[in-house]
């Protein structure tokens, strides 16, 4: 088994999705599907996926994600996921890895990401790779409604 890092293509959607809808990324208020069409308009460069490509020459599998983005300021990482079934095999650190060689290549001096409250179990993880936890009030407006009952 080998895997490999590579730009998001069109035909790995319902992949991606299914991935995180598996490991909980997923909110009903956000359409996974048209984060995705968003991102592909603005530095898609910076949406990649880690497949398993199989020794027997069938269809490889993706078993990971990262949105990456920066805006002039600071990067940002969205939509890490590694499949459960390849978590402690180095699939999250290569992903980050490769979202902060690019954010860095960019000029980018810092990079966050957020990890919701329940999702305790992730926080090791970014301890080892670095990442500080810090206190901020963050805050949020939907400009637009994605979830049940939006206008499609």
């Amino acid at each position: 088994m080998t895997i490999v890092l590579r730009g998001y293509a069109p035909g790995d959607e319902d992949a991606v999705v299914a991935l995180w809808h598996e490991t909980g990324l997923t909110r009903p208020w956000n359409d996974p599907r048209a984060d995705i069409r968003r991102k592909l308009t603005v530095q898609p460069e910076l949406f990649f996926v880690a497949v398993e490509q199989p020794v027997d020459g069938t269809a490889e599998t993706v078993v990971g994600t990262v949105m990456a983005g920066y805006d002039g300021h600071r990067g940002w990482l969205y939509y890490l996921a590694s499949a459960p079934s390849h978590r402690g095999l180095g699939v999250g650190r290569m992903l980050v890895t490769e979202a902060e060689r690019l954010l860095e290549a960019m000029g980018c001096p810092k990079v966050q990401l957020m990890v919701r409250p329940e999702n305790e179990a992730v926080r090791g993880f970014y301890d080892d790779l670095g990442y500080e936890p810090f206190t901020a009030w963050t805050a949020g407006k939907r400009l637009i409604v994605d979830g049940p009952g939006s206008p499609a």
